[in-house]
Parts: C-alpha cells; structure tokens; sequence
C-alpha cells in the first residue's frame, strides 16, 4: 500500500498478525493432554466442578454445609459465601479455588511449553470469571502457585472490565487516519454466551496512546437464553450497532466510519471464520458465510462515509485492551476465561515508557 493510502471501504486487518504496534504470535491455541484440550481445566465450568468434587467428599459422612445444588450456583454466590458465609461455607468455596488455581497454574505451564509462549514475562486475565472475587483470588492464588515452581511470570486481572476491554481492543486495531478526524468508533464483541456492542470513545487528549480510552455506551444481548440462529444473531446484532451510533451522534460524539469486531475462533484475511464458533447460534463457520459482509450490509454507511469492518479473535482484542499497559515486557499473554478458555500471545515492536 502506497504512503499515506487509505484502505478501501470494508477491507481490514482481518486475523492479522502484524498490528500497528504488536505482533500477534498466537491465538486460539488447542493444547491438549491425554484429558482432552488443556483449556477445558480453565473455563469458568472449571470451579464449579472442583466445588462439586469437594462436597460429594464432604456428602459421604454427612459433612457438606451447602444445601443448593452445586450446578444451580452463581459466581455471585461463590462470592456472597466467602464473604458471608460461615467459616466451613467459606471454607467449602476456597478448597474449590485451591483446586481451580493449580488447573489454572497447570493450563499456563502447558502453554508456555509453546514456542510462541516460551517467552511470555505477564499473562492478564479477562473474561467473565475475572469479574468476581472468587475470580480474582484463584488469579491470585495460581500466580503464587507459579512463583514458588519456579515459572517467573505475572499473573494479573485484566484492568478494563471484562464487558469493556472487548470493546476497548478494537481501537488498537482501528487505523490511525481514522483518529484525525473522530473521537470514537464502534466496537462489537461476540461471544459463546452474549454478543455485545458498543462505542468506544478514544479520548486521545488525556492520553495519545490509548490508554484512557472508555466504552461510552453498549448494548447487551445475551443469545445463549433465546432460540435464535445465526441470521437472526447478525440483524440483531446490526440493529444494536446503529442503536449505539445513533445514541452517541445524540451525544457530540463524532463516530469513525469503522466497526471493530472481536469473535471466537480463527479469523481468516477474507472474514470467514475457519473454527472455534462451535458455540455461536447457527453455523459461524461455513465457508458461504462472511460476517464481515453480512455486518456491512446492515450498517452500509456511518456518518457519510462508507463503513470500513476489521474482525479478529476475541482474546486478541480483549488483550489489546491492555496494549499501553505491557510496554515495560517484550513479550505477554491474555487468557480469557469464560464459556471456553481464550489464549492470545504479543510481542510489542517497539518499547516505550510505562503509562502512569
């Protein structure tokens, strides 16, 4: 592309590995182990089933505290019994973090058994299962268990909000021409469970490297609840992109004409989606399927200019999130953990002043 060309409407990055300021080593990684993929020991399932081993101990001699289910539990629950639960109760929920953080320390060893995780120096947490406390101590407690293994690594909670730092990733993708002009774009991330879209406003005057960058709005659809298909998924998904664009015109905000989309599994350059949308509604996967075209076609047009549309994994633009944070390290990794375990792997290619 010559100096200074702009892409054409509609043509993005689409799984790139060469980003404006990272290389993306690696994403989607299937490791596996004589128990299946390595992932599957992470995902948010993960600790409501080590809480189940546990009491179904605790239930031979008459002992378990917990009257509910385990399969009928939440993660707020979890949370309200750690911290207001009786002593056993709370004891109960921390023997299922314990047992959820060696998975979890477990999963990063596999993955930095890896070439492209050999030489990963942090690892931020996102996904859903951040968002809670019984989140944040079995993060805590795996990066203890990694430390005293030996494994020199941080382990850290992603700092957005997991609903946010979806959204947030994409305006590290988004080309820099797009910034002259607009103070915000809209983002959409998709995933097993819900599909979200919203406006990222980029907010360059309090920081040029994105750092201060906030969701100014989004719109939450969860489409695990509904019987739905992947058509549907798509209009409803277009509907709730021009929702958000109408609402932040409202506001003052000068949208660019570029939606920035983060979706599981891996992304080919055409937009197609090769595998790992097992648990999207419908068939994400056919090769007759381009959602890049499928969104253009619903939001043809922001502002007066035609729309441009870049897609990449969902874990990519989750950790992209924290991008302006990692610049002390050479080389870093995001995990996400939710309906599945995403895994995303950078290498920054060039080194800057950690933001305060």
């Amino acid at each position: 592309m010559a100096k200074n060309s702009k892409p054409k409407p509609g043509n993005g990055p689409h799984g790139a590995s060469q980003l404006p300021s990272v290389q993306v080593t690696s994403y989607n990684l299937e490791a596996r182990d004589e128990d299946g993929f390595v992932g599957d020991k992470a995902r948010r399932a993960a600790i409501f089933e080590h809480l189940e081993d546990v009491r179904a101990v605790l239930r031979k001699t008459g002992d378990d505290p917990l009257d509910v289910p385990s399969e009928n539990l939440k993660k707020r629950d979890l949370d309200s019994l750690l911290a207001e639960g009786d002593p056993t109760e709370a004891a109960v929920v921390h023997s299922a973090v314990e047992r959820y953080a060696e998975s979890l320390a477990i999963v990063v060893r596999r993955f930095c058994r890896g070439k492209a995780w050999s030489q990963i120096e942090r690892i931020a947490v996102g996904g859903g299962f951040r968002q809670s406390r019984v989140g944040e101590l079995a993060i805590a407690r795996a990066a203890i268990i990694l430390r005293t293994q030996g494994q020199p690594i941080e382990l850290q909670p992603i700092r957005n909000h997991p609903d946010e730092a979806g959204l947030i990733g994409n305006a590290h993708i988004a080309p820099k021409w797009m910034f002259e002009a607009f103070d915000s774009l809209v983002a959409v991330d998709i995933g097993g469970s819900n599909i979200r879209a919203g406006i990222v406003e980029l907010r360059q005057a309090k920081a040029s490297d994105l750092s201060k960058a906030k969701v100014f709005e989004f719109e939450l659809w969860r489409h695990a609840d509904e019987a739905t298909d992947r058509d549907l998924a798509v209009e409803r998904m277009g509907e709730m992109i021009r929702n958000q664009i109408k609402a932040a015109e409202r506001a003052g905000l000068r949208v660019a004409p570029f939606i920035g989309i983060g979706c599981p599994g891996i992304i080919q350059a055409d937009g197609t989606i090769d595998r790992g949308a097992q648990n999207l509604p419908g068939n994400w996967e056919s090769s007759r399927f381009n959602l890049i075209d499928s969104v253009r076609a619903t939001v043809p047009t922001i502002g007066k200019h035609d729309t441009m549309v870049t897609m990449h994994n969902d874990a990519v633009i989750q950790g992209l999130s924290e991008m302006p944070f990692m610049q002390d390290v050479r080389h870093w990794g995001v995990l996400t953990i939710g309906t599945g375990l995403g895994n995303a792997s950078f290498e920054n290619r060039a080194h800057a002043k950690k933001p305060a």
